[in-house]
């Protein structure tokens, strides 16, 4: 690496991978142009297809076939790691040990052991590393968290991720699929509502009640590649379901709060369901990642008359959107592809050592987020039991 410039990476050319590829593509026009010289560099992915498509479309030099390639190549000093989670940390270790910038997709790892690895890993190396909590970038989310010292203290946190990319049993077997209870649709989307139940609430101290369900218990195999939750064609050969389709458990947080998370990836009709409900002693607030570029509050501010929830629209008063989108007009909203631009532009802020921005969550936290879905999946598994975090 050298201080003028910074050659980025993204190992894994499916759904999430081009999202990172892309994010890496606009985080140089975004905020202040203070970054040194990006140049993007590889798109690597065992299937050479993916690769060469995501390496043309995303304006990428080169296209790569295996993530030991990245490892080693000398221009490369930023890489994102968006494939199978059960592959991180090896990738992970590789990339730390060649003297990498890592930022891995969550969750960090398959166990808490592999995650443990992985954060020593971070901490012998000279880099930076972070995982992907991309939610964290929303600005209704980080505007409702600006509020929320006005209107708490927070007494109840209600989310959900709701998802319908698991509910046709046709759809094809997948490495999300596999892995045992807790590595189903709780790591893989009841992660971020995890997270941003801390971030929004603090430190979560225990977690009960939980339930696991799995309604479709066997899919076929593809005849192909396949990229994110598409469907393909498949075969006649099934295989059985590994985890869960559904998830629910309660949480007490250290501050006393209580959070209720409902997460599913078979609800009809809900691609990308994910929303909350925040109650405070003094007001509250929602979001809806259907429409995400407003957010609704409550407080005691209107007169009683007209008071109760309305409706907030984004705009450049509230994080991130400043500079932070081409036309950063008010109401003029966002996408979830932005996110990952911000966080692109966040990390790579931390490589240059800028300090401007919110940094990206570190392996020790994608550790912690792991812990807290163990301690759900071992409530699930005894009946709903209580298990502390401490």
């Amino acid at each position: 690496m050298t201080q003028n410039s910074l050659g980025v990476a993204v190992i894994g050319a499916g759904m999430v991978g081009r999202a990172h590829a892309a994010g890496y593509r606009a985080a140089s026009q975004l905020y202040d142009l203070d970054l040194p010289e990006i140049r993007l560099v590889a798109i690597a992915d065992a299937h050479e297809p993916f690769a060469v498509d995501g390496a043309k479309r995303f304006g990428y030099q080169r296209a790569e076939t295996s993530w030991q390639a990245i490892v080693d190549a000398p221009d490369i000093d930023v890489v994102s790691v968006a494939i199978a989670n059960e592959l991180h940390r090896p990738v992970v270790e590789a990339l730390l040990a060649a003297g990498k910038h890592v930022l891995c997709e969550k969750p960090l790892a398959p166990s808490v052991d592999d995650a443990k690895a992985m954060v020593a890993a971070a901490e012998a190396a000279d880099t930076v590393a972070g995982v992907g909590f991309s939610f964290r970038r929303t600005p209704a989310i980080n505007a409702i968290r600006e509020q929320l010292d006005a209107i708490g203290p927070v007494r109840h946190f209600n989310g959900h991720y709701w998802c319908d990319y698991g509910q046709n049993p046709g759809n094809p077997i997948s490495w999300r699929y596999k892995g045992g209870p807790g590595t189903g649709a709780l790591a893989d989307i009841g992660s971020h509502m995890v997270d941003l139940g801390e971030y929004l609430c603090g430190p979560i101290a225990s977690v009960s009640g939980a339930v696991f369900q799995t309604f479709t218990t066997e899919r076929p195999v593809p005849l192909g590649a396949t990229v994110g939750h598409a469907a393909g064609a498949v075969g006649d050969t099934l295989e059985p379901v590994e985890n869960e389709d559904i998830a629910t458990f309660t949480a007490t947080f250290a501050n006393g709060a209580v959070g209720t998370f409902s997460i599913s990836r078979i609800s009809h009709g809900l691609p990308n369901g994910l929303g909350f409900e925040i109650f405070a002693a003094d007001g509250a607030a929602a979001f809806d990642l259907n429409r995400p570029g407003e957010f609704t509050f409550a407080d005691h501010g209107p007169d009683a008359k007209t008071n109760g929830f309305r409706s907030v629209l984004v705009g450049p008063q509230h994080p991130g959107i400043d500079k932070g989108i081409p036309m950063d007009f008010p109401s003029v909203g966002h996408g979830q592809n932005d996110l990952f631009a911000w966080q692109a532009r966040a990390f790579l802020d931390q490589i240059a050592g800028l300090g401007k921005l919110p940094p990206v969550p570190s392996l020790a936290h994608g550790l912690h987020n792991l812990e807290i879905l163990a301690a759900v999946t071992q409530s699930a598994l005894n009946s709903g039991q209580a298990v502390s975090l401490s």
